[in-house]
């Protein structure tokens, strides 16, 4: 069965889970716009073509811009309650945001006031929105290394109850996971979960090996991991990761848009390889996306129907951050509400004629 048999409206009322999006990708342009303006940040296009990309290079120097426009703990409460107010709206019950703390050094924002922004944007999204959020702070690994160090010094130094995890983002080549070992051993250490890109699709192969999966598992003790698609290039790798049961939190659009088919046939392979995939928005202002927007499009784009975006609503549940309590009620949740939902399509389909055969 095809998406042609879900109703836009049905898809956007399936319970989701949002576990890999970045908190500057998330920058509404009238947001942006005014938090610019304010501070006099200089953009290098007009605000209503900034999210058009030249190519992946050329979003990562966007993305990183883009975060210089949040610099008071109000504007990162208000960029973390839109974020989550947007998810909700396409069906998102549970979040989990990334931040980088090294984009604000430029702009000399502490990391407490960052993280108290961010919580109060969270709290507030909660209570109105009804979706739970959780934060990870992530590291790019193509700035400075003596920079990630100051940002886990913080990370670990300045605890928060809401940044449960650590991630690892950016141009892969440009910090391989044995160069981030040492940090990640010491986020382990102090009881952070740990997740990084790896694998991502619009880097080559020499760029972005398979092997990058099996030492962000072995050298960075990740739980779960971002993208995967180059994995695909080594049967070997797809089984190691098959058997250590890693979640891979693939995103089904993507930056390129010229590579929007590849990506698709990414994902495709990656489920139909037996690997655990969970499906998510990674930049979704920057994206022109949401979650119901992206469930249509990998759906739509690899033939699959109403089973498979059940299995990604759940697999979300099954991956993410919360503690086991949390995840037992939200587990309970989806379950009555996809239930629910999937006797509502059962009682809309027409009765078949005499002679005719259902679909």
């Amino acid at each position: 069965m095809t998406t042609a048999a879900i109703p836009a409206s049905l898809l956007t009322r399936l319970p989701k889970v949002d576990l890999h999006f970045h908190m500057a990708g998330t920058l509404r342009p009238a947001t942006l716009a005014e938090l610019a303006g304010r501070y006099g940040l200089a953009l290098p296009r007009p605000v209503d073509t900034l999210y058009t990309y030249r190519d992946f290079y050329d979003f990562i120097d966007v993305l990183r811009l883009v975060a210089q426009a949040v610099r008071s703990a109000g504007d990162f409460e208000r960029v973390a309650y839109e974020a989550i107010e947007d998810a909700a709206r396409s069906g998102a019950r549970h979040v989990e945001m990334s931040f980088n703390p090294q984009y604000f050094m430029a702009t000399a924002v502490p990391y407490r006031v960052q993280v108290e922004g961010l919580a109060a944007g969270v709290r507030a999204a909660q209570r109105d929105a009804g979706c739970s959020a959780l934060l990870i702070a992530a590291i790019d690994r193509g700035l400075p290394l003596a920079s990630a160090e100051q940002a886990m010094d913080d990370i670990v130094g300045q605890r928060h109850e809401l940044v449960v995890g650590i991630g690892l983002d950016g141009p892969e080549h440009a910090g391989p996971p044995a160069k981030m070992a040492a940090l990640f051993q010491r986020a382990g250490r102090a009881g952070f979960k740990r997740t990084a890109h790896a694998c991502e699709d619009n880097q080559t192969l020499a760029q972005a090996p398979p092997s990058n999966v099996d030492d962000c598992i072995r050298l960075l003790g990740c739980d779960r991991l971002d993208h995967g698609y180059n994995l695909l290039a080594s049967e070997d790798a797809v089984r190691r990761a098959c058997d250590c049961g890693v979640y891979f939190c693939v995103c089904g659009v993507t930056s390129v848009t010229r590579r929007q088919h590849h990506r698709l046939e990414g994902v495709k392979r990656m489920v139909d390889a037996g690997l655990p995939v969970t499906l998510n928005t990674d930049d979704p202002a920057m994206f022109h996306t949401d979650l119901s927007h992206s469930y249509a499009t990998v759906l739509d784009g690899c033939g699959w129907g109403w089973e498979q975006a059940r299995a990604f609503s759940l697999a979300g549940v099954e991956a993410c951050w919360l503690d086991d309590d949390a995840k037992r009620a939200l587990r309970r949740e989806f379950e009555r509400d996809i239930a629910a939902l999937e006797a509502e399509r059962t009682a809309a389909r027409p009765t078949p004629h005499s002679g005719e055969v259902p679909c």
